[in-house]
């Protein structure tokens, strides 16, 4: 049974935008993730180079120079080193950006899909809005099901993000910037003052 009432209609709209809303926050804390591992990924490997440059350099040096203190600093970074390696070998930093990857790409074509729905929402039938929003609310939670987790300082980096700095906003002659000069909004607006 199809409802005809405007209320039932506004209120698909709130349903609708509120799980855009929830979708954006995910996606956006996937890409803060992203950001995350990819530093301590990127910081992980910094020393693991500086200490094995250390520890090489040490042995090195006590081996050209004969001096027993630079052999002790070798074998002390060495020692570092792999505890360094054999603590991080558990964790997969490479495959847990991947699979956070996976999961934003699999996020950005849902939100497309809500952002087309609530473009066409007024010329919709409240059955055909009902079907896509299910058929979005099911694909969500597919993607939802395979996600992995995120921590809390993504989550408050997708705020600050998307709050403050609405990295996932563009004001209209921002776009027009990236678009063909043809297509330009304000090439539009200008033309028709032209006339």
């Amino acid at each position: 049974m199809v409802h005809n009432s405007l209320s039932h209609k506004e209120d698909l709209k709130v349903q609708v935008r509120e799980a855009y809303g929830r979708l954006v926050y995910t996606y956006t804390t996937h890409l803060k993730q992203i950001e995350l591992l990819t530093k301590k990924n990127q910081k992980i490997k910094c020393w693991q180079i500086g200490l094995s440059a250390i520890s090489t350099g040490g042995f090195l040096s006590a081996v050209i120079t004969n001096q027993i203190i630079l052999a002790w600093i070798g074998g002390i970074v060495s020692t570092i080193l792999l505890g360094v390696n054999l603590f991080f070998k558990e964790f997969n930093l490479a495959e847990d950006i991947r699979k956070h990857r996976t999961i934003a790409d699999d996020l950005w074509i849902v939100r497309e899909r809500y952002i087309s729905l609530l473009t066409d929402f007024n010329v919709l039938e409240e059955e055909a809005i009902m079907q896509k929003r299910d058929e979005l609310q099911e694909r969500t939670a597919e993607i939802y099901k395979v996600a992995p987790s995120t921590n809390s300082k993504s989550y408050v980096a997708a705020q600050t993000a998307l709050k403050k700095d609405e990295e996932q906003l563009f004001e209209a002659s921002e776009i027009d910037k990236i678009l063909p000069e043809h297509l330009r909004e304000g090439n539009v607006r200008n033309h028709k003052d032209d006339h």
